[in-house]
């Protein structure tokens, strides 16, 4: 099973518009993808609405599912909750937080802050998560990233050691900008592996825990 939850658009600092970045997953052999653009609080609801009417477009015709999701990105941690609600009531399908990555300037607390929010489902490359973090991401239902792309991916081990001894269920990102960002099954393998995780972790992940998470979102 390929999913991947964690992809951007033109519609942010994406290189494809929406239909072809959901095409091209689909012709790679994916078989769900999330569209994750960046937003903080301007366009976050036109974002949303594009990104709905484009996967509503190919879903009588194309085989992949496709869900509709945001990354709060580079927002102040006391504005999540608030952001994440905003996404829910414009018909995000789940809300993505950009976690606190060792190459980008995050706030720090925004760790905590999404793990603490009952509207956020994912952390993306959370960087120095701490056990505290880790513990509250598996008791309120937060998925947590390891992540393919460059830089972000410099915290993997932790990540994947903090989480698994905590509980928290890992996915997989590939944080794709452009096509040649997408996942193969052998990229995701060797990521997953470089992590730490041995042959049966990486499998859960990438099966156990994407139907674990579509599971989460369908309810």
């Amino acid at each position: 099973m390929l999913c991947d939850f964690h992809t951007h658009t033109c519609l942010s600092d994406g290189d494809l518009t929406a239909v072809e970045l959901i095409r091209r997953a689909e012709v790679a052999g994916y078989d769900a993808i999330g569209l994750t653009d960046h937003v903080g609080a301007g366009g976050l609801e036109r974002i949303v609405r594009e990104c709905l009417e484009d996967a509503l477009l190919v879903a009588p015709h194309w085989r992949i599912k496709v869900l509709v999701g945001v990354e709060l990105t580079h927002v102040p941690p006391e504005t999540i909750a608030e952001l994440a609600a905003r996404a829910r009531a414009a018909g995000a399908q789940y809300v993505a937080v950009h976690g606190e990555t060792p190459v980008e300037p995050t706030c720090p607390g925004t760790n905590l802050a999404a793990v603490k929010c009952p509207d956020v489902d994912y952390l993306c490359h959370p960087g120095p998560l701490t056990h505290g973090q880790a513990e509250l991401a598996a008791a309120n239902d937060v998925f947590v990233e390891l992540s393919a792309r460059k830089g972000h991916c410099y915290a993997n081990g932790r990540v994947a050691a903090v989480a698994l001894a905590a509980g928290a269920r890992l996915l997989l990102g590939s944080d794709c900008h452009a096509a040649e960002d997408l996942l193969s099954p052998e990229r995701a393998e060797a990521v997953l592996r470089g992590a730490g995780l041995d042959r049966d972790q990486a499998a859960a992940v990438l099966a156990a825990n994407a139907e674990a998470f579509l599971h989460h979102l369908a309810r």
